[in-house]
């Protein structure tokens, strides 16, 4: 059923001719870990839903799992006409519904997305830590730990100021290892 649910998305957003004029693109914002049921729920309701995905790999003591995880984590994007607001606002997997302003610009730039999703294998989303951000550490040998971040170097490396015992120290910590406080 996910080969059906992204292609049915692929084939909306291969042109706007397809959708029809009264339908618009909204951004549900949507219960912790509801993703998928929401993206389910709209493909029983005949609603056309976008769920970008990538591949995450976790390593056990004696094999491999693949677990496919939202591009973007408490988001699903949605095309409806604009008169099944209350329909899909009733549904018990929606926090809030969002309308971009310019619809031309989100659709291009889902496609965007939905394209990189289909063609490349490695992608992730580069999370919003910039300059003077809190953070905490997830893992690694100084976990727990908050920080601010002091500078930015790439998507791969933070470069962090930890003001512990009146001095500073810069450690640098991959991004996938922090987390927003």
């Amino acid at each position: 059923m996910k080969t059906l649910l992204r292609a049915k998305c692929k084939a909306t957003l291969s042109g706007v001719n397809e959708l029809r004029t009264e339908d618009a693109w909204f951004v549900a914002h949507t219960r912790p870990r509801c993703e998928k049921k929401l993206q389910r729920w709209c493909y029983r309701e005949s609603f056309t839903s976008c769920l970008p995905t990538y591949i995450s790999v976790r390593k056990y003591a004696s094999k491999e799992v693949r677990f496919s995880k939202p591009l973007f984590p408490g988001y699903l994007f949605l095309s409806f006409s604009r008169e099944n607001i209350r329909i899909v606002r009733q549904s018990q997997y929606i926090a809030n519904l969002l309308e971009p302003p310019d619809q031309n610009e989100f659709e291009s730039q889902l496609r965007e997305i939905m394209k990189a999703t289909t063609l490349s294998e490695e992608i992730y989303i580069a999370p919003s830590i910039g300059s003077g951000a809190r953070v905490l550490i997830k893992r690694g040998p100084l976990a727990g730990i908050e920080a601010w971040v002091e500078n930015r170097s790439g998507i791969e490396t933070v470069i962090l100021r930890l003001d512990f015992i009146g001095q500073g120290a810069i450690v640098n910590v991959s991004v996938q290892d922090l987390e927003l406080v």
